[in-house]
């Protein structure tokens, strides 16, 4: 298998694993039935997908999360080398998938947050959120001298 190949059986499998987690998922799952249902199986392919889906979902923020995402990515994989194998018209349908589902490169993670601050000089803590209660910090005794008075 051609080198190119390769790389796009793996971005698709890590692309399709990725997208499992995310609100695009129906539409990624739509998509990635009718490719890998080439030729029959359509209910087996949604089938599968759905049972990976669901497994990753169970498994969030789990000791398995890891090893689990890395044997769906596998698995799909397979999956696709065999599709690729059958029809290699596939890889343009395949290519396409990736490039309008696929997060941008640099993008955040689904569950990353990134918070900035900007305008000025912090002399203390700084609490970004949504509800916060009986928050407590610890602070310097401002009634003691100045050492040098």
């Amino acid at each position: 298998m051609e080198a190119e190949l390769a790389t796009l059986i793996a971005t698709g499998a890590t692309t399709a694993v990725g997208l499992m987690v995310t609100e695009t998922w129906d539409q990624a799952r739509q998509r990635l039935v009718r490719l890998f249902s080439r030729g029959g199986a359509a209910n087996a392919a949604d089938e599968e997908l759905s049972r990976s889906r669901n497994a990753l979902v169970a498994a969030a923020g789990t000791p398995d999360e890891e090893a689990l995402t890395s044997d769906i990515t596998a698995l799909i994989r397979l999956r696709l080398r065999g599709v690729l194998a059958q029809d290699p018209g596939a890889a343009t349908e395949l290519r396409r998938l990736i490039d309008e589902l696929a997060p941008p490169a640099g993008a955040a993670a689904p569950g990353d947050v990134r918070n900035s601050i900007t305008g000025g000089t912090v002399h203390g803590p700084v609490v970004q959120g949504h509800t916060f209660s009986n928050l407590t910090f610890g602070a310097a005794d401002d009634t003691a001298s100045d050492p040098s008075e």
